[in-house]
């Protein structure tokens, strides 16, 4: 685990970075080759997807930057929780608990997206895609990327999570996404075994139907633990999931990224009756 920790902290971005956009493209590409849809409209919707990375970058880079800062002023002064773990020396022994409470700590900032009506409004252009898959990991507007970004800063400052296990976390986390957005799901046996743990495709998307009380489930980012203790946990068969939002339903809207951009700051809507 030494060595772990001495790469993860010491290596240039690069590398990182590559490993992240392979297992997108990786899942993206098993996706296309097993789905039954037609692949021009998957391509298209992942272009679509891919346009929000343009307009959530400098945000990125801005609020980037002061992770860093951050994680040096906590390994100065020893604020965070990390440094009052006592006598726990075993870095695999550390990196679990620090990864159990980000966890922790991203189901409460996904529930807050869900409940405070300003924060819902940019979280609701993720809720709009009414074809997930892995592209729609992408489809998050800046106002959301700036508040979930926020939101992890305050997490590392209260922690006080070393570089190291943030890094690793975050690969862990981004390819749990992307796996949990994938159009696949596991078989049903499987699934019952594994979603104990964690959050599964089909766990996740139940959380993507389009009316509540659905919406308002599974928020578990890797864990599905908190769901469980929480009672936010739902199950849906596949064949009733119908993926959107049901006060942003229509097709010309949602696929609109003018119409998506302004959404946020249109007012806030109640749920409309949909009919399919």
């Amino acid at each position: 685990m030494n060595w772990l920790e001495h790469y993860l902290t010491n290596s240039p971005d690069l590398p990182r970075l590559f490993i992240l956009v392979f297992t997108f493209l990786i899942c993206w590409l098993i996706e296309k080759r097993i789905s039954t849809k037609d692949g021009k409209l998957k391509t298209k919707h992942a272009f679509f997807n891919a346009r929000f990375i343009l307009i959530d970058v400098p945000v990125q880079v801005v609020l980037g930057l002061l992770f860093s800062v951050v994680i040096g002023y906590d390994m100065k002064h020893r604020f965070g929780m990390f440094d009052h773990l006592g006598p726990i020396q075993n870095p695999l022994i550390q990196f679990a608990l620090m990864f159990i409470m980000l966890d922790f700590l991203e189901y409460v900032y996904h529930v807050i997206m869900h409940k405070v009506k300003p924060f819902w409004m940019f979280h609701l252009v993720h809720h709009s895609d009414k074809k997930i898959d892995v592209s729609s990991t992408l489809r998050e507007h800046p106002g959301e990327t700036f508040a979930r970004l926020s939101f992890t800063l305050l997490w590392v400052f209260i922690t006080g999570v070393p570089l190291w296990i943030f890094i690793l976390r975050q690969f862990i986390q981004i390819a749990s996404n992307i796996l949990a957005h994938a159009s696949v799901r596991l078989p049903e046996k499987l699934n019952s075994v594994v979603s104990l743990i964690f959050i599964t495709p089909n766990v996740h998307q139940v959380h993507h139907h389009y009316k509540l009380p659905y919406t308002d489930c599974n928020y578990g980012d890797v864990l599905s633990i908190w769901d469980r203790m929480f009672g936010t946990f739902i199950t849906l068969p596949m064949e009733k999931t119908i993926y959107g939002i049901d006060s942003c339903f229509e097709e010309k809207e949602n696929t609109n990224f003018k119409t998506m951009v302004t959404i946020p700051f249109s007012g806030y809507r109640t749920s409309a009756t949909v009919e399919n």
